[in-house]
């Protein structure tokens, strides 16, 4: 992999969506209302933000039951140009326009992505588009969210998705983004990899529950910010308690030293953060890990 880009402040928007309903195409159009009032820095409350990020699962109910009749191809192939205007997806070219109107990196949050060699699989996908819109990065999660806690939640995405099968970043002209999509938080190695591959941030667009989310959404992101030295940023739904998933809300970023720069309550919001290299690097100076790390002991995971 070629040398990260130089660190450089940059304003984050997280959008935690709300309104997302049966009718695909609405939520479409209300995630490219939302895309257009955080690239107004909410109608000109802050500065405009160089990166916007959409939720996990923004234009389909959170459902093992919906992900079939919401998915899209996509067909991206990492490393070629993607021709936009021919995409058979409705959510990027929403997306990559967006991207190219704002003038702003974007997350395309995720969406269910089916296969277009084997339309039995289904992948739960998020895609990364320039200023210039075009599609540029995509992530498969990895780690399929199958739990079973008795009493309160039994959700089992293996019965519709199929895990992607690789580690994913890309470089903007201000810093080394490392991706991930909800449960892939609680896998330290991806977060790990990604830090000793140069990544300044990790963000997980991501739909906790009410169960998972006041026991480790937080705790999660604050872990893998201490022990990587980085930023990380969560991007949630809205929680709506007339839908069938109710996702905990609460979208946040953390510093390298794992405090809370920013947090959402539950509802529909948007939330900015300026994102400062010196607090990355006096957290690196200070607390020197990254450079008393025994790799003669144990292994170095990024070096698989």
């Amino acid at each position: 992999m070629a040398s990260a880009p130089q660190f450089r402040s940059f304003q984050l928007a997280l959008i935690q969506l709300g309104q997302v309903g049966s009718d695909k195409a609405k939520n479409i159009e209300h995630a490219r209302e939302m895309i257009m009032k955080a690239a107004s820095g909410n109608e000109g409350r802050y500065p405009k933000p160089d990166l916007i990020v959409l939720p996990e699962c923004f234009n389909s109910p959170y459902g093992v039951s919906f992900f079939p009749d919401y998915a899209e191809e996509i067909g991206y192939i990492p490393g070629q140009h993607y021709d936009i205007s021919s995409s058979k997806s409705q959510s990027v070219r929403m997306l990559s326009k967006a991207a190219k109107e704002t003038s702003t990196w974007l997350i395309g949050g995720t969406i269910p992505e089916r296969d277009t060699e084997d339309d039995s699989k289904l992948y739960n996908t998020m895609t990364v588009y320039t200023p210039e819109g075009d599609l540029v990065a995509m992530h498969r999660k990895l780690h399929l969210f199958d739990i079973n806690i008795p009493g309160k939640i039994t959700f089992e995405e293996s019965k519709t998705l199929t895990g992607g099968k690789s580690l994913n970043s890309f470089d903007t002209d201000f810093a080394r983004i490392g991706l991930g999509i909800c449960y892939d938080v609680r896998f330290p190695e991806m977060a790990m990899i990604a830090a000793r591959k140069g990544a300044h941030v990790m963000i997980y667009p991501g739909a906790f529950n009410l169960t998972t989310g006041p026991m480790h959404w937080e705790l999660l992101q604050r872990a893998r910010a201490v022990d990587n030295q980085i930023y990380v940023a969560m991007c949630s739904p809205a929680r709506d308690l007339s839908a069938g998933y109710h996702a905990w809300g609460h979208s946040m970023v953390v510093d390298p030293l794992g405090r809370v720069m920013v947090e959402a309550e539950e509802e529909e919001d948007i939330v900015f953060c300026q994102i400062e290299p010196k607090t990355l690097e006096e957290a690196r100076a200070g607390i020197p890990v990254t450079k008393q790390r025994r790799f003669d002991v144990y292994p170095d995971v990024s070096a698989a």
